[in-house]
């Protein structure tokens, strides 16, 4: 076993995995905080995609120990527990109302990754979220709202006050 401490939500967590744990069970089995879904365990779909130290990762290609003195966000942690349509990120407020989801299978990884672009690329054009999204699959939306829902979310955080926005939500 290693001992590992990690911020994951804002709430910090101290526990002894096995080194060959990987993150997406760490969170889902051990945390409890299902919302991060797996999609294949090999890479290719970005249903698992997560925050880490601000760049967005697939959680089922990181082990539980290099987590270790990192600091997560979660589809869970992006907005309150319990928030209203008013209180969610931008970004889940766009695919709601923007209907970039179906299924929603792959909308938790979908959204996380499009936090990670958007804070690398605040005022992208189409082609740039469809290319900075390519690591993430839908098999059910057609991605054409799923870039409008990410156009949406990023000009709302552009008007938004300085510190709204990823930040606010993830630490609320």
């Amino acid at each position: 076993m290693t001992r590992i401490s990690v911020t994951i939500d804002g709430l910090s967590y101290d526990d002894d995995v096995e080194p060959r744990l990987l993150f997406v069970h760490y969170l889902r089995d051990r945390l409890g905080l299902v919302g991060t879904t797996i999609g294949c365990d090999t890479s290719n779909c970005g249903a698992c995609t997560v925050l880490f130290d601000g760049d967005s990762v697939k959680s089922c290609t990181m082990l539980a120990v290099q987590a270790d003195g990192g600091e997560v966000t979660t589809i869970q942690g992006l907005s309150p527990a319990g928030a209203s349509q008013d209180e969610l990120h931008p970004l889940q407020r766009a695919f709601h109302t923007h209907h970039a989801l179906q299924c929603g299978y792959c909308t938790p990884g979908m959204i996380m990754a499009s936090a990670g672009f958007l804070a690398e690329h605040p005022d992208p054009s189409d082609d740039e979220i469809r290319h900075g999204l390519e690591g993430n699959l839908c098999r059910c939306t057609g991605y054409q709202n799923i870039v409008r829902a990410v156009s949406a979310a990023a000009a709302e955080m552009r008007a938004a006050p300085a510190g709204a926005g990823l930040e606010e939500g993830a630490r609320t």
